[in-house]
């Protein structure tokens, strides 16, 4: 149910749909089609592309509510925070993205912190699970964080490589339609799992009622989609891995929620893996920092030099 709700909520992107009809880059624009409704439908290659991602993210999603279910939320969102090393690694090998000394740093201090937490169960932690559980759920967690951070870096290839794009049409279809295909194909695995059998006891034995029940899915599905679509602009705008870092500044957030509200047990290793994320997030920011003040110093030499 965790994996639908996640894409389940594509609907209310819809009627963007509408609005970026005329959002478009004029310097893209065929004038000789331009009032061709034909070339606002997805092109074969769009849905080969939402077909394959759809189902990736599935997949991914599946992933990641394994780790939930069998992980305390602190340890899960640290282990989660090792998809910014993954991007990296990504990021080189699909994006060129280049790697300085700090990103490195980064890299390896995020997967040590990620490491601290493999060989530390939580047997005194809010969610009670085996040994062999609790392994499932590590690699489950570590899993889906490298398979999110490959897909963000394919995402970007798509924009550069494929789509060349330069619309918010081009955001929206990536996003909704992904969305779609990833909806049915979580909605087919909640009927043959058999899943969809226990949701009226669950929703029958929710301490706040039928109705806060329903309106718990409802905002968690529109708050991912909301959170998805932000993410998949920066992808758009900057790069797969400066977006994955704007995602990664929740993660040492959500410990702390997770003590205030699940009554999380934090001790010394946590903390030291807290840090080492904390860190390891800082020192990219750092980078991007320089490369900021890099460009920034380079403009006026351009303009001395053009003029």
């Amino acid at each position: 149910m965790a994996t639908f709700v996640q894409e389940a909520g594509f609907p209310i992107l819809i009627p963007f749909l509408f609005f970026s009809w005329g959002s478009t880059n004029p310097q893209l624009i065929n004038t000789s089609n331009i009032n061709d409704p034909s070339r606002h439908l997805p092109t074969y290659g769009l849905l080969l592309l939402c077909l394959f991602f759809g189902i990736f993210f599935a997949v991914d999603d599946l992933l990641y509510s394994y780790g939930l279910l069998y992980l305390p939320v602190s340890t899960y969102s640290l282990i989660s925070a090792s998809q910014l090393a993954f991007n990296a690694v990504f990021s080189f090998l699909l994006n060129s993205q280049k790697f300085t000394a700090l990103i490195l740093n980064s890299v390896f201090l995020l997967t040590i912190s990620a490491s601290l937490l493999a060989v530390h169960p939580d047997s005194d932690d809010s969610t009670v699970a085996s040994e062999g559980k609790y392994i499932l759920g590590f690699l489950c967690t570590l899993g889906g964080s490298a398979m999110y951070s490959l897909g963000l870096s394919l995402l970007e290839l798509s924009f550069k490589k494929i789509l060349q794009k330069e619309t918010i049409r081009a955001v929206l279809d990536l996003q909704i339609y992904p969305s779609l295909v990833a909806t049915c194909v979580s909605l087919v695995g909640l009927f043959v799992s058999g899943e969809w059998k226990t949701l009226p006891s669950e929703m029958q034995n929710y301490k706040k009622g039928k109705a806060s029940y329903v309106l718990t899915l409802f905002f968690t599905a529109v708050s991912w989609q909301l959170s998805s679509l932000g993410l998949l602009g920066l992808i758009f705008e900057v790069s797969s891995l400066f977006s994955n870092v704007i995602d990664t500044i929740s993660l040492p957030v959500v410990p702390v929620f997770g003590v205030i509200f699940f009554h999380d047990k934090v001790d010394g290793v946590k903390i030291i893996a807290l840090l080492l994320a904390i860190w390891g997030f800082l020192s990219y920011m750092y980078q991007h920092y320089l490369d900021g003040a890099n460009v920034r110093k380079s403009i006026p030499h351009e303009e001395d030099a053009s003029t």
